[in-house]
């Protein structure tokens, strides 16, 4: 059956204030601001733009509110081309909201953010046909009903499931054995599992789940993922960067892409790494999305930076 998207995703989307720093002040210290913006965000609306710059046909089902915060992610998410006919607007309700503080000097990012609970999301608002018409479903770990809710209907329906997941979320167990493309933040699979050793800690997950690919995100230093028993890893790539904020998520909105192209995990996560790389150049969660040719440039010409023990061991696993 024809499918009409590439990609679907649920979950979470954020309007931020973005606010450069000189350098991040010291508890309860004090400090000057150069520049300040309003740029759209949020962990899969910002994939989702992502897979859709990269020529993907590409859907975003979440809630938003009804103020001007709300509007401006609205119209990022129909100006990048992303379908947007499910989303689910709340009326007296302000869209959820970050404050990130970037430090000019390091280009790292501090966030504070606040998601009011009348964006919630409930499992009867997911439909069917909202799952079946993708290739690929993608979600969070935010409104955990709704998320597992939305897996199950893509493993009735055909569609592979991708999760971005950061930390450990209350009911979470109910939607891993759904997923076929895990990619965690580092933290996430020693929290799981309790074991320290990367490594171990992704093999105990796969095998509890059965997941195709058990992956993580180790920021400045890469990707490390499982599949069919050998390990591969991606070092990071080395750029002028202005602010880290989105990395993650485009990084995973490139995982998708690379997925439904067919790509090796191994090239798969190199262009990952190299379109997160070039987001940071830019300021906002996704200032600096660049085409696909780009990212192979850097692939093909970047400097990297990464955990010489890390590819040793998957090399040698």
């Amino acid at each position: 059956m024809s499918k009409q998207f590439d990609v679907v995703g649920i979950g979470e989307n954020a309007t931020d204030t973005v606010i450069v720093v000189p350098k991040f002040p010291s508890y309860a210290g004090k400090t000057t601001f150069g520049k300040e913006m309003l740029s759209p965000g949020g962990q899969v609306a910002s994939a989702i733009v992502t897979c859709r710059r990269l020529g993907l046909r590409a859907k975003y089902i979440g809630a938003v509110g009804d103020d001007f915060r709300a509007r401006i992610q609205m119209r990022d998410l129909e100006n990048s081309g992303v379908d947007i006919s499910d989303l689910f607007i709340r009326k007296d309700c302000p869209n959820q909201s970050a404050y990130i503080v970037i430090d000019e000097s390091t280009g790292e990012r501090t966030i504070f953010s606040h998601r009011p609970d009348c964006l919630k999301i409930s499992p009867d608002e997911i439909q069917p046909e909202m799952i079946a018409s993708a290739r690929l479903l993608h979600i969070d770990g935010h409104d955990v009903a709704a998320v597992a809710r939305a897996a199950q209907l893509a493993r009735e329906n055909g569609v592979e499931v991708a999760v971005d997941v950061d930390t450990i979320y209350h009911g979470f167990d109910q939607v891993l054995p759904y997923v076929d493309y895990l990619v965690a933040s580092t933290e996430f699979p020693k929290s799981w599992t309790n074991e320290r050793d990367p490594f171990r800690a992704l093999d105990l997950i796969q095998r509890e789940f059965g997941m195709k690919v058990a992956a993580m995100t180790l920021g400045a230093h890469g990707a490390l993922a499982l599949t069919e028993g050998r390990y591969s890893y991606s070092p990071a790539f080395v750029v002028n960067c202005v602010d880290t904020t989105g990395a993650g998520d485009v990084f995973h909105g490139a995982f998708c892409y690379g997925v439904l192209s067919g790509m090796p995990i191994q090239e798969t996560l190199e262009f990952s790494n190299a379109m997160a790389a070039l987001n940071c150049k830019s300021l906002g969660a996704r200032g600096g999305v660049q085409p696909s040719e780009d990212a192979r440039q850097l692939i093909s010409t970047g400097e990297r930076r990464g955990y010489e023990d890390f590819a040793q061991r998957a090399a040698n696993a």
